[in-house]
């Protein structure tokens, strides 16, 4: 079976159970995670968060798969990934990353890669909406 059990970009609410499940596999001695949640402040604005927005460039799918063929390497492992698109709300789930080896190093560091490459490369964009009404855009890399 294919190391990349789930790759997407989603409308819908992400499931991390889902996730988890793809990757299960009996060689795995290690599950590492990444769940990014969106939160209700950012450093850069001292007024609260109370949504995100985001959306996509059409390639954001296979630019994401790309990614993760990247961080995995020639490693022996089952990664599964989804970025949300559309209005979230703080406390929604927008991107969940899990990487299943048969080591915990291995996973670590290639959640860590996905991840890290998510916020440099995939083309998602997000309007950060603050509660005096202001609405902010930051791209790839912000």
């Amino acid at each position: 079976m294919d190391q990349v059990r789930l790759a997407q970009i989603s409308a819908e609410r992400l499931d991390v159970a889902r996730h988890l499940a793809v990757v299960d596999d009996p060689t795995a001695g290690a599950v590492a995670s990444f769940i990014g949640v969106v939160r209700d402040h950012d450093p850069d604005t001292d007024q609260s968060v109370v949504g995100l927005q985001y959306s996509a460039h059409p390639d954001a799918e296979a630019t994401l798969l790309a990614v993760i063929r990247t961080a995995i390497g020639s490693a022996d492992a089952r990664v599964a990934v989804s970025h949300r698109v559309g209005d979230l709300l703080v406390g929604d789930v927008a991107v969940v990353i899990v990487v299943a080896t048969t080591h915990r190093d291995e996973a670590f560091t290639i959640c860590r890669a996905i991840i890290e490459a998510i916020k440099r490369e995939l083309p998602v964009w997000k309007r950060q909406l603050t509660a005096d009404g202001a609405a902010t855009w930051k791209g790839i890399g912000g």
